[in-house]
Formats: C-alpha cells, sequence, structure tokens
C-alpha cells in the first residue's frame, strides 16, 4: 500500500519540481503580457531595450558577486567600487588628460588591485568576507571624495586648491554607455550579454567553474582533493572588482560626469539579482544564468509600474516582495516536498 501512495505522489512531485523550476520565467512572461495589456507601449522595442540598458550595470556586477558567492563568499564592496569607478574615469580624463583607452585600461586595473586586496584580507590574513568587504566599501566610499571635496568631477570644474581642471570627457570614452549597434542595441547590453555568456561557460562548462562550487559546497573536501583552493578565491575577488569597475566605466560613459552618488543603489540591486537567481531553474546556488534573469525581472517590474505611474518611493519595498517570494519558492516551498 505505501509503494503504491508513492507511486501515485511521484508524478504530482515531478510536477510540482518543474512548475518551480520554470516558475520565475512564468511569471515574468505574465508580468510582460500584464503590463502590455495596461500600456501597449510596454512592449515597443524601444521601451525593452531601454530595460536591458538600465539592468545592464546591475547584472555585470551581479555576476562578480555570483562568482564569490559560489566560493562561499560575498563581495559587499562592489557598489562602491563602481562608484569609485566613475569618479575614477572621470578625474583621469578631466584632470589628468587622459584619453579612453588609457582611462578604460587604469580604471579596470584599479578594480583588479583592489579585489586582490580583498582577496589578500580574506585568504592570507583570515578576514571574514562580509567584515573585509564591508571595510573596503567604506574606504572607497570615502576615498573617492577627497580628491574634489566631494563635489561631482565635471568639465571645467575648480578643484579644492583653487586650479581649474583643463580636461573634459574623450567623446570616444561616451560611445560605451551611450551608442547603439544598428541604431537599436545599446552597445552597454552586448556588454552585459557577452560578460554573461563568458562567466556562463567558464562557471558551467569548464573545470575552473566546477572547483569554484566545490570550495562552496565544502572548501575542506576540495583542498583535500588537490584544488588550490585560496587561489581560486583569490581569483573570485579579482574578478567580482574587475567586473565592478567595468560596471562603473558604463556609469560614467552613460552621464557623462562623475557623479558621487552614482553607485548608491547599485550594490543592493546587484545582491538582490544574485539572490533571486537562486530561484531560476530551481538551481538553489548562485549562478550567472539566474542572475542575469533576476537583474531582467526586477527591471521590468519597475519599469512597468514606473510606466503605471506607481510612486517611485514603492521601489525599494517591491524588490524586498520579489526577493522574499523568490528565496520562499526556492527554499521553503522546496524543503516541504
Amino acid at each position: 500500500m505505501t509503494d503504491l501512495t508513492t507511486a501515485q505522489a511521484a508524478p504530482r512531485i515531478s510536477l510540482f519540481r518543474e512548475t518551480r523550476r520554470y516558475a520565475l520565467f512564468v511569471l515574468l512572461a505574465l508580468m510582460v503580457v500584464g503590463f502590455w495589456y495596461a500600456q501597449p507601449a510596454f512592449i515597443r522595442s524601444a521601451n525593452l531595450f531601454s530595460i536591458l540598458q538600465a539592468v545592464s550595470v546591475v547584472a555585470i556586477l551581479g555576476v562578480g558577486v555570483s562568482i564569490t558567492m559560489a566560493a562561499d563568499g560575498f563581495d559587499l564592496s562592489v557598489g562602491s567600487v563602481a562608484a569609485s569607478s566613475v569618479m575614477a574615469a572621470s578625474y583621469a580624463m578631466v584632470v589628468w588628460q587622459l584619453d579612453a583607452p588609457e582611462t578604460m585600461a587604469l580604471v579596470l586595473l584599479m578594480g583588479a588591485l583592489i579585489g586582490l586586496v580583498n582577496g589578500l584580507l580574506i585568504v592570507r590574513l583570515g578576514v571574514p568576507d562580509l567584515l573585509a568587504t564591508l571595510a573596503t566599501m567604506f574606504l572607497l566610499a570615502g576615498l573617492q571624495l577627497i580628491p574634489t571635496g566631494g563635489r561631482s568631477i565635471t568639465a571645467g570644474m575648480v578643484l579644492p586648491d583653487g586650479s581649474s581642471v583643463p580636461g573634459a570627457y574623450d567623446p570616444a570614452f561616451l560611445i560605451l554607455g551611450r551608442s547603439r549597434l544598428f541604431d537599436t542595441i545599446p552597445l552597454s547590453v552586448v556588454v552585459m550579454a557577452a560578460v554573461a555568456l563568458l562567466a556562463w561557460f567558464l562557471m558551467e562548462r569548464t573545470r575552473w567553474g566546477r572547483v569554484f562550487y566545490a570550495i562552496g559546497g565544502n572548501e575542506t573536501a576540495a583542498h583535500l582533493s588537490g584544488a588550490p583552493t585560496k587561489a581560486y578565491r583569490l581569483w573570485a575577488y579579482v574578478i567580482s572588482a574587475t567586473l565592478a569597475s567595468l560596471g562603473g566605466l558604463i556609469v560614467a560613459s552613460r552621464v557623462g560626469r562623475g557623479d558621487v552618488s552614482a553607485g548608491n543603489s547599485l550594490l543592493l540591486d546587484a545582491v538582490a539579482a544574485s539572490l533571486i537567481g537562486y530561484a531560476v531553474l530551481d538551481k538553489r546556488r548562485p549562478h550567472v544564468l539566474g542572475t542575469v534573469v533576476g537583474a531582467i525581472f526586477v527591471g521590468v517590474l519597475l519599469n512597468g509600474l514606473t510606466m503605471l505611474n506607481a510612486p517611485y518611493y514603492t521601489q525599494d519595498f517591491v524588490k524586498g516582495v520579489v526577493l522574499v517570494g523568490a528565496l520562499a519558492l526556492t527554499f521553503g516551498l522546496g524543503k516541504k516536498r
């Protein structure tokens, strides 16, 4: 009798699992249809690409956060790294008069060095991930304001010492955040897709990525099996900070100035995208595809609410509801079964 009951329940359990596996995609499709019905302009290609452009930086930062989470870490400094990159890129061009390639190389190198410092604090000195990256977050948040006395960087600005700056943004640099392929697809979306595809391949289809997940599952077992766990964890933070710097470059090229408030919400949005990604395909772990889908999910939701004239101050509440729902769907319902 028990075997018969189990056999009868098996199809229902399988159906439940498949439903949960694709639930976020179904919800995303229902949202799109709902917003389209309420506001037909929502489905226009210009608006859809606008959504992708809006979430491109969040998705790039979220990919970096996901890689650190895969190695049983957590990077709280990505928002400050991105904001510092915005200021550094602006300072390099406006004050030092560097051109676009020099500026981009300098900022990406800065991001890699910040990630290296994070990694060394965690791997070599044994500082817990959250504390090390939290300290870096506060350090960078204050450091980026010192050269300009807390002011945004623009062409013709006056520095705290009273000198005026001679430089300006290199027009070639603005291409990254403002140009479109075929006059339709924002270049930042192409960059996001390239980063996501490369990271997905490395994390899901190579031994390199499998070692990251092995470390996240059981670092001691991974070490005993011969994996250089410390080196992998170090690389995770270098990659995360470098991607955050890339996101900062996109923001700087989009706004065309060193805005001191440019990265205020990037950390929370990137972390939310990474955590919502746990529910994508019922992976229940950080993964690149889930992070990108999570970023798009939140982007579609906020864009639709904006088009329906929902108050701006409800956005954080909506993000929280979505995050709680995604995590409950992933862990709570899964536990019952």
